[in-house]
């Protein structure tokens, strides 16, 4: 007796965005719920914030100075759901609710749906690296080292602002746990893209390239018992997708960044590249990250002791390696390629910083952030100005998935309490009256505490909050 066909939902037409909203409908990816903030036993749990989507555009390139904005949150919140289904994910305990989320997860519908919207994601999030990137002044191994060299050689100098500020915050213990959560929103995600690339038949062209990809990933999956050690010190867990809800934009983006160029397998000498700019991100920072969770968690840092720092002569060691057997043989197309992968990490890196250094900032200073609220809505009203508003009639338990303004905006309480947060340390509780500031591209969510709750979003234009300020 053959086994009954399984049902297949009928595909959405050719609309990117009615593609996007069907693959964003799967029952793992709705949004969160008041006890869902952290997810640590189900891997399979992240809330996308399906919602708005109906308002967002991905049916073309999104704009650079959009990256930071929420089509770009929502948008690295799928893709590293596409990127996540061909891995394998197993929970602490399999629940009833873990194994309807798996269920969903790795269903023939999502295969389908995530391969749809594959291609429509990545032209959204990534079109935009094409803009201003700078070519080498010359092709060939030697140029392509020498701005390796240099890159190593400018960063080093110019340090990690995001590390520096982590380290100036008053709440140190909330600035590096964040900053933790966030290295463990990448890492495992980068790592898990150079796995990936290993699976692939390099012998003809450079039988050197698979030892070094299988030794790379070899060398995370040995170091795993420390990395653990070390999260454990900041009250955080391994799993993927444990704190969904608090990984900044950028800190997806850029563990996808790497998946992109590993899973689109015509981008190997890009994928060269941007490995080679992770290897050298990591040397650079190991030692900075080491003493800010020593210092604010007194965690196990032992993690990073566990592989050897790369210099100038190993970086040049590296690159010549990689590129010298396959130059040889496709000519200048790999260094080109090569570059490109480079300069988009590390334009990723960039944004990374400056992600990180204003949300710690922002999330240190929540009580000047609730006083510039109340002198923003004296302005408006001692001026009798009328700004655009949303209001919000929420009840007991209500939660708003944890996102991103494309605008400045106010949160003021007119009647009931609630939960807001923007860390997995603590909650602010806002009470009738209260309010506070959220700059635009803030990670942020809320919960109801009282049987209902009232509050409004002003919305406050950039050339009037720097008048006031």
């Amino acid at each position: 007796m053959t086994a009954p066909s399984p049902h297949y939902s009928p595909l959405p037409g050719d609309d990117p965005n009615e593609i996007v909203k069907a693959f964003a409908a799967n029952r793992a990816f709705r949004a969160a719920e008041w006890e869902e903030l952290t997810t640590e036993d189900n891997p399979y749990r992240r809330p996308v914030r399906p919602d708005d989507l109906a308002w967002l555009d991905y049916s073309g390139p999104m704009p650079a100075d959009k990256a930071l904005k929420l089509s770009g949150l929502l948008g690295h919140r799928m893709l590293r759901n596409v990127y996540d289904l061909d891995a394998l994910h197993l929970p602490p305990a399999r629940t009833p609710a873990v194994a309807e989320d798996q269920k969903a997860f790795y269903s023939h519908d999502n295969r389908v749906l995530s391969a749809l919207a594959k291609p429509i994601l990545e032209n959204h999030l990534f079109s935009f690296l094409a803009e201003g990137r700078t070519p080498l002044e010359r092709p060939g191994v030697a140029a392509a080292t020498s701005h390796v060299i240099g890159a190593f050689e400018q960063r080093r100098a110019a340090g990690n602002k995001a590390i520096d500020a982590v380290e100036r915050t008053v709440g140190k213990r909330e600035a590096g746990t964040f900053l933790m959560l966030q290295l463990s929103a990448f890492l495992p995600s980068m790592n898990a893209a150079v796995g990936r690339a290993a699976l692939g038949e390099y012998d003809h062209a450079c039988d050197s390239l698979r030892p070094f990809l299988v030794d790379e990933y070899r060398s995370w999956v040995n170091s795993s018992a420390a990395y653990a050690k070390m999260l454990d010190g900041g009250g955080l867990k391994t799993p993927a997708a444990a704190y969904w809800q608090l990984y900044l934009t950028t800190s997806l983006a850029r563990g996808n960044h790497l998946h992109h160029l590993s899973v689109n397998r015509e981008n190997l000498f890009a994928f060269l590249g941007a490995l080679v700019h992770k290897k050298m991100d990591e040397s650079l920072t190991r030692d900075r990250f080491a003493d800010a969770f020593a210092t604010c968690l007194t965690a196990d840092t032992g993690y990073f002791g566990t592989a050897p720092a790369l210099a100038e002569d190993g970086l040049r060691e590296l690159v010549g390696r990689l590129l010298t057997p396959l130059v040889a043989r496709y000519g200048d197309e790999v260094v080109e390629g090569f570059h490109q992968g480079f300069e988009d990490a590390a334009r990723f890196a960039g944004l990374w910083e400056t992600d990180l250094v204003e949300q710690v900032t922002w999330a240190d200073s929540i009580q000047e952030y609730q006083d510039k609220a109340i002198r923003i809505d004296k302005y408006l009203s001692d001026n009798n100005i009328v700004v655009d508003l949303d209001t919000f009639v929420e009840s007991n338990e209500e939660t708003s998935t944890t996102h991103v303004h494309n605008e400045h905006r106010l949160v003021m309480i007119e009647s009931g309490q609630m939960h807001f947060w923007n860390n997995v340390t603590h909650k602010i509780e806002f009470n009738q009256g209260d309010k506070v500031l959220i700059p635009v591209s803030r990670l942020h969510g809320s919960t109801v505490l009282s049987g209902e709750c009232t509050y409004h979003q002003p919305i406050i234009p950039d050339d009037m909050l720097n008048q006031i300020f």
